[in-house]
């Protein structure tokens, strides 16, 4: 006997799309966006920047290898919800532990399957991102836009994901101390700057300047991470009070603080960019890099030239800022995932280049 719908999402344009659940079986309002990544989807499923956001999976089968213990990016994930054409509950994958829909499940994570994401991708690229609702079938479309109309997306996604106290990943035989602001970190960022030898101290959004002047760094790391960064101000201040004194790396939500704190300005994209087939050219070398991406809003260029920050990389897809840097403040950030994984590997010589600007500042202490 086939399966019924149970489920349905319901968007702001009253445009409905029926499916059968997996996951929470719960109601939630989002914002939806889609990525194009082929891979990775528990790497998404684990990003905190996904924090109150709905995802539509465009590549069309999702859950075939499952869940792997190692490849979480934060230990709590907190997605808005996932939208996949065909979820596959069986996976072949001699790594796998868990599935996706008992990962979501268990953290309360609601998702959906069976329904056109092809047209549901076209609707976000063509009218832009807007809010979205998982609901129960049942519920009519009268009554899901009625809650959909009185729900304000939230602006404090980036409390929600920070660690409450600081936190050490610690590596045999460090050469340099990195403390990392975490608006939302990457575990594999951590990994990327312990296999170079650095012992990063993890601390929350809204550690003072003097509280990492105290640990005396070689190097500050500020963290990707949700939402508007013009809503991170204690993070966008730390940046003015720490310029000049240390190395300074930041990567997606940290590039846009660094703009915002250099004076430069932010804007939200019609539908943002996410996945893993973004090519950005390197301003500097000439070189053109496929690059994993996951961000709702990007640096103004023109604002950018009214202050002491340079443009390094562009996006060759709508010439968005991709790259800033300060050589003399010896600060710089990108706006894609040079620590992506799975994922394009042309930008791991960032988390090296960061790595020469601290020995270089150690060198000439």
């Amino acid at each position: 006997m086939a399966r019924e719908f149970d489920r349905k999402i319901v968007l702001e344009d009253g445009s409905e799309y029926q499916g059968y659940s997996f996951g929470e079986k719960c109601e939630r309002v989002c914002e939806i966006v889609f990525n194009t990544s082929m891979v990775g989807y528990q790497e998404i499923v684990s990003d905190p920047s996904y924090t109150y956001q709905m995802v539509v999976m465009t590549y069309p089968l999702i859950g075939n290898y499952g869940i792997a213990d190692d490849d979480f990016e934060t230990r709590v994930p907190t997605i808005g919800g996932l939208i996949v054409r065909e979820y596959n509950d069986s996976p072949s994958n001699f790594r796998y532990t868990k599935t996706l829909s008992e990962i979501l499940e268990e953290n309360h994570i609601p998702g959906i399957f069976g329904v056109d994401t092809r047209e549901i991708t076209r609707k976000i690229r063509d009218f832009g991102s807007c809010k979205v609702i998982i609901t129960d079938i049942n519920v009519s479309k009268e009554e899901a836009l009625k809650i959909l109309n009185e729900t304000e997306l939230r602006h404090d996604a980036v409390s929600l994901v920070s660690c409450k106290k600081k936190w050490y990943s610690r590596t045999s035989n460090h050469k340099f101390n990195v403390v990392a602001v975490d608006c939302g970190i990457k575990l594999n960022i951590i990994r990327s700057l312990n296999q170079r030898k650095c012992n990063v101290t993890v601390v929350p959004f809204d550690t003072t300047a003097e509280e990492i002047i105290a640990m005396n760094p070689d190097g500050v790391f500020l963290s990707n991470g949700p939402g508007d960064p013009q809503d991170v101000t204690p993070v966008i201040e730390l940046v003015k009070n720490l310029k000049g004194k240390y190395p300074i790396c930041g990567i997606c939500l940290g590039h846009q603080m660094i703009s915002l704190a250099y004076g430069a300005n932010t804007y939200k994209l019609k539908f943002g960019h996410r996945g893993g087939n973004h090519p950005v050219k390197n301003l500097e070398t000439g070189k053109i890099e496929i690059t994993s991406q996951n961000h709702s809003y990007a640096v103004d260029a023109e604002s950018v030239k009214n202050t002491d920050l340079t443009v390094t990389h562009i996006n060759l897809l709508d010439n968005t800022v991709e790259g800033v840097e300060c050589k003399k403040d010896r600060v710089f950030s990108v706006q894609y995932h040079p620590e992506s994984a799975p994922g394009p590997q042309d930008s791991a010589y960032l988390f090296d280049k960061f790595i020469s600007i601290m020995k270089e500042a150690k060198d000439n202490a």
